[in-house]
């Protein structure tokens, strides 16, 4: 194959779409960066200008599927409108993450297991984010008590996040993507739900963090 000269920003944009492709042929762990190179039609030198190692390049490719699952969150929340039904956005971004896995399910396994290492990512608007705001929203339209805020992002994640991986591991089956979708929404609903009611606790409940979480602190301390 002959090696083809790209411009600075190109062959970075260009290994990336080569490693995803990767990643949906072969899964998160299947391949390396000599072979992301190859596709592309470069040297593995040239791609190490870009890439310190392989796990460089998956970090980078996370932080793009990261970015674009925000932006699809963003996008159906956004769709969804400010109707009556006050869950409706937040409805609407649980159908989104949920289908997003179903949909592309090797390469949300690897945004799944890189997003715990390595540098902090450029990702905007960042998943947590674009669910945080929709958790403030209902806060203040009163469908969700302002005591039952803290963490609840965590608790709707949970449940979301288990529903997906229960779909990409086929342990739990769905027949199209109306299905997902209503069991989404049935998941969403029924989350709420509980949190609306919960008792107060009877002692301080515990603070879970994530890295985003963590890096988000961080920043604001300085």
């Amino acid at each position: 194959m002959g090696k083809r000269r790209y411009h600075h920003g190109e062959l970075r944009g260009a290994l990336l779409d080569a490693a995803e492709a990767l990643v949906r042929e072969r899964g998160a762990d299947g391949w390396s960066l000599r072979e992301a190179s190859a596709r592309v039609g470069v040297s593995p030198s040239a791609a190490y200008h870009h890439f310190s190692s392989r796990d460089a390049l998956v970090h980078a490719l996370s932080e793009r599927v990261l970015t674009r699952l925000g932006e699809r969150m963003a996008a159906a929340t956004a769709a969804a409108g400010r109707g009556s039904d006050p869950l409706r956005r937040l409805v609407a971004l649980g159908c989104g993450y949920v289908r997003w896995a179903v949909e592309d399910p090797a390469v949300a396994r690897l945004a799944f297991g890189a997003g715990a290492t390595g540098p902090a990512p450029a990702i905007t608007p960042h998943p947590h984010d674009v669910l945080d705001a929709e958790l403030d929203r209902l806060v203040e339209a009163g469908a969700l008590p302002a005591p039952s805020r803290a963490g609840a992002e965590f608790v709707v994640w949970a449940a979301l996040h288990g529903l997906a991986v229960l779909l990409i591991d086929g342990l739990v089956h769905l027949d199209g993507p109306q299905a997902v979708d209503q069991e989404a929404d049935r998941v969403v609903r029924a989350v709420l739900n509980g949190l609306a009611q919960e008792p107060p606790p009877p002692r301080e409940r515990p603070a879970p963090r994530s890295a985003h979480t963590e890096r988000r602190a961080g920043r604001s301390a300085t």
